[in-house]
């Protein structure tokens, strides 16, 4: 396709210098783009298509690096990338060495600050925004958060210290109606009052209508009265909103796909005292139908062809998570006291199915981790059994409520920790690899890795009904390893794979075991006999794991998780505790931030994959 206006956009400066009557032909060139290219490279599209018009306004009232952009979750930031520079490789995105899916303060001084996790941007906003008022910077700072982001707590905090000072601060709220999963709670209720109240809307209706009738410049005169529509609705409606009793100025943009209206918005925002916030209702998915029909199916989505789009209606096919979902239906159809807890990821977790049977069990809190755990403390305290979905990476966001409302009380809370391990990509903000050390520092939590469909249905099962208390079951993300599919579940703590004869023992757990499982026949057609020890329960250790592994000479531990805080490093100690005085090594995700790639580059460059561990144990017997 050809994309003239968007071809001769390579910084924000180049956005600003257009005549602004092409504006729109550069919205409607970056859908298009992004449409084509997100096709092929897969990614976030439906919520990058309804930004394009806001973030092409942004661009043309502001300059980057100068003016801040701060996003929020971040991976909204797609057209932002392709006005700084990065369009050119954009048939790189979320691959190795390539462009990041979201913010990325190393890959270009446009990305002003690292954005994965949700509710985030409006603290840093107002840091960015502190930080140039004490040091005299010109320039704004410009968050743009979603309307999902708002179900989480620490975009309050950030409110709540939003100045009156603060003239050069910037709040966008992009409201699409959701996030990635329906909006819950009582936020979204507010703010579709906000966005729907009657009288704004004759007034506005009303007002536009009879302006565009006007001869000539009529339509130029509504478009540019947006701001005094504005402070119609401000001093007749909506005098006292939330936002305006925190400090902030209060704009609406009623169609936050019409790039016209964005500008005038913000250049209103510009001429206001104080902090703004401007209100932006926008179509998740606009332009490309089957993302605006179903724009929870399209926010991520895997490379597809435009000839064929994916129907979303399609069942879905099997993973950790389906089965993990599907089999607690299964569980909570005779037991009635488990309920289903998520943040803002029914589908992600696979908690649909449960959503479908047991709808008045299942609680999606939204983007709430912190309160999602502590809710369930609440639920498990008065005689229910919560289980808990979080993906690895947003559980970090909870560990003090797991310690002190869970952990301390020793209530009877599963948490199913999805996506742990290596995450392709998403790169470094949503790698699984932290969530055993958070765990696993509590003797008292059991943490249970399966390797396949078979051992996860058997430990979910057994947890439930054999462990009261915490309890942790973690899985990989997609689905089972080919090698495995036939492995069965032997209920043990551990299982031990030997060979007679060897002096070298693979220690290992989860997915991993298939990588250890194909090394070691390929080390044995080269005539080194290795045995495999793989860990199912990897918190508490199994009792009689490190008196076995003291037979071997050398140790090798592989483990999809940081070192520091890892089963390795507590293996280590124990072995080291019972005076051990051979070999042991532990390969383990390198304690540095993770890039985007597929897991198999990912296992590869962290020396987890199969030629790694090969080249490993065969180093021995070739000096």
């Amino acid at each position: 396709m050809d994309y003239p206006i968007l071809n001769s956009i390579n910084c924000s400066d180049d956005v600003s210098s257009l005549p602004k009557e092409k504006l729109s032909r550069l919205c409607d060139e970056t859908r298009r783009f992004l449409i084509e290219s997100v096709s092929k490279t897969g990614g976030h599209l439906s919520a990058n298509l309804g930004v394009v018009e806001l973030e092409t306004a942004m661009h043309y009232c502001f300059s980057t690096p100068k003016d801040k952009f701060i996003f929020d979750v971040g991976h909204q930031c797609y057209t932002h990338k392709l006005y700084t520079g990065r369009r050119d490789r954009f048939d790189t995105l979320r691959k190795l060495d390539g462009v990041s899916g979201f913010p990325a303060p190393n890959e270009s001084e446009d990305d002003a600050f690292i954005s994965g996790h949700g509710s985030t941007s409006i603290s840093v906003a107002v840091g960015m925004a502190k930080a140039k008022k004490i040091k005299g910077e010109s320039g704004y700072v410009i968050a743009l958060i979603g309307d999902g982001a708002f179900t989480g707590g620490m975009a309050y905090e950030g409110l709540n210290n939003c100045d009156k000072y603060l003239d050069n601060l910037i709040i966008i709220l992009n409201d699409n109606k959701m996030s990635i999963s329906k909006n819950v709670g009582t936020v979204p209720g507010y703010l579709a009052k906000l966005r729907t109240n009657e009288s704004y809307l004759n007034v506005k209706q009303g007002v536009s209508g009879t302006l565009k009738k006007i001869p000539v410049v009529g339509k130029g005169i509504s478009t540019l009265l947006v701001s005094s529509k504005t402070l119609i609705r401000r001093n007749i409606i909506h005098s006292g909103t939330f936002f305006e009793n925190l400090g902030l100025t209060y704009y609406q943009i009623s169609d936050g796909n019409n790039v016209y209206d964005c500008i005038a918005a913000i250049e209103a925002a510009k001429r206001t005292e104080g902090p703004v916030l401007i209100h932006a209702l926008t179509t998740k998915g606009k332009g490309f139908e089957p993302a605006e029909q179903n724009p929870g199916e399209f926010h991520g989505v895997s490379a597809f062809s435009m000839e064929k789009v994916p129907d979303p209606d399609a069942a879905p096919k099997d993973s950790f998570s389906t089965v993990f979902g599907k089999n607690l239906v299964r569980i909570a159809e005779t037991d009635k006291n488990i309920c289903a807890v998520t943040a803002a990821m029914k589908y992600g977790t696979g908690l649909q199915f449960f959503y479908r049977e047991h709808k008045d069990r299942f609680f999606d809190v939204g983007m709430a981790e912190e309160h999602a755990v502590t809710f369930s403390a609440a639920l498990a305290k008065s005689g229910l059994e919560p289980v808990v979905c979080l993906y690895s990476t947003f559980m970090q966001r909870a560990m003090d409520q797991y310690i002190h409302d869970v952990m301390l009380q020793d209530l009877n809370v599963l948490f199913g920790i999805d996506r742990a391990g290596l995450v392709p990509g998403d790169g470094e903000t949503h790698q699984g690899i932290h969530d055993i050390a958070i765990f696993s520092s509590y003797e008292n939590t059991p943490v249970v890795c399966p390797a396949n469909y078979d051992e996860l249905v058997y430990w979910q099962e057994y947890l439930i009904k054999n462990h009261k208390g915490a309890k942790v079951l973690r899985y990989s993300r997609g689905g089972q390893e080919s090698g495995l599919r036939d492995y069965k579940c032997t209920g043990n703590q551990y299982d031990l794979s030997e060979n007679p004869g060897s002096d070298n023992l693979i220690v290992c757990y989860g997915r991993q075991f298939d990588e250890c499982v194909k090394a070691q026949k390929e080390l044995f057609a080269l005539g080194i006999r290795t045995d495999i020890l793989k860990l199912n329960w990897v918190n508490p250790l199994p009792d009689d794991v490190v008196e076995i592994s003291k037979k071997y000479d050398n140790i090798h531990f592989y483990e999809e998780h940081v070192k520091n805080g890892g089963v390795a490093q507590k293996f280590a100690m124990k072995l080291l505790e019972s005076g051990y005085k051979h070999g042991f090594k532990a390969h383990c995700v390198p304690n540095y931030a993770v890039r985007a790639a597929t897991v198999p580059q990912l296992m590869k460059i962290c020396g987890l994959d199969k030629e790694s561990i090969v080249n490993d144990i065969k180093e021995k017997y070739e000096n």
